[in-house]
């Protein structure tokens, strides 16, 4: 992979982008219906990996091992596979629909470990046909999933030397598809209250956090960016003065645009130093122990 950090602006390759993200989707479901539950609903989390994004393993559902689907978003395929051995595999393109990719899935599981039944109804994105009946998203362009998948390599990487160190309850870096992110959450160790009752705030959102993350934008926001949020948010914290970034009120977060991180001489550097210093002005405000917001720049235990 080149040194270089692809563009990813969502306005740039929405269709293609939208049909991945649907892809995404499925793969979550299957996490969802397999994986055993978690505290803010980590289990139905994905990871970017070295071939794209994939599943941890997952229970098979006649008892026979476990499961792995993936996205391989180098040779462009949908692929499930089985710790006992047995993989199938079946490409992505040319412009193959939501619901052909997700039926092919399902039936791959059954063959694979066992059948499965998941909720198709698809989660967090403007449109609402279920991901086996989806036959509007189908457009996949290779060169732009492979610009992405550079661009998300990138950011992930951020985001995992951003929380290494730090000493409190954190996550890996995720990858979420229901709002098509990657993102690690650094816990205060408190509690918090749910922003709304719906099942994922409830469930997600139930302890205090500050979240860092990168996404290649919406349809809210046509423009790939790092972003920071925490919640709760106090009074004062958009109050930070952060450049390159600033603080977005339409969507209650902290952004830096990976234009603007691409145009940098540092790229890692600047969006490094925008993370950290959005967290340490958050745990300023939200009043987090020193001691352990302090940690999320210093160095881990020495190694013996």
């Amino acid at each position: 992979m080149s040194q270089s950090w692809p563009a990813a602006n969502y306005e740039d390759w929405s269709a293609t982008c939208d049909t991945l993200h649907a892809h995404t989707q499925v793969l979550g479901k299957l996490a969802v219906a397999l994986a055993p539950r978690e505290p803010q609903l980590q289990h139905a989390a994905l990871r970017l990996t070295a071939r794209g994004w994939e599943t941890a393993p997952l229970p098979a559902p006649d008892g026979s091992g476990a499961l792995v689907a993936a996205l391989d978003l180098r040779s462009h395929e949908a692929l499930v596979e089985h710790t006992g051995g047995g993989e199938r595999r079946t490409p992505l393109g040319p412009d193959r629909s939501v619901g052909d990719v997700t039926r092919w899935v399902l039936e791959a599981v059954a063959g694979l470990g066992g059948r499965v039944a998941i909720d198709p109804t698809p989660q967090e994105v403007p449109w609402t046909a279920p991901l086996d009946e989806d036959e509007e998203h189908a457009r996949y362009d290779p060169e732009q999933v492979t610009a992405y998948f550079g661009a998300a390599t990138h950011a992930a990487l951020v985001l995992a030397a951003f929380r290494a160190s730090y000493r409190g309850r954190s996550t890996p870096v995720n990858a979420w598809w229901g709002s098509f992110d990657l993102a690690v959450n650094l816990f205060s160790g408190r509690r918090a209250d749910p922003p709304s009752g719906d099942y994922i705030m409830r469930n997600a959102m139930d302890a205090e956090e500050v979240a860092v993350g990168w996404w290649p934008g919406d349809g809210r926001y046509g423009r790939s960016a790092f972003y920071v949020y925490a919640h709760p948010a106090r009074e004062g914290f958009a109050e930070l003065a952060v450049s390159p970034g600033r603080w977005d009120g339409a969507l209650g977060e902290y952004v830096l645009d990976l234009d603007d991180v691409r145009s940098s001489p540092d790229p890692r550097g600047v969006a490094l130093d925008f993370a950290r210093r959005v967290f340490r002005h958050a745990c300023s405000v939200c009043e987090w122990d020193e001691a352990l917001a302090a940690s999320a720049e210093g160095t881990p235990p020495p190694v013996a």
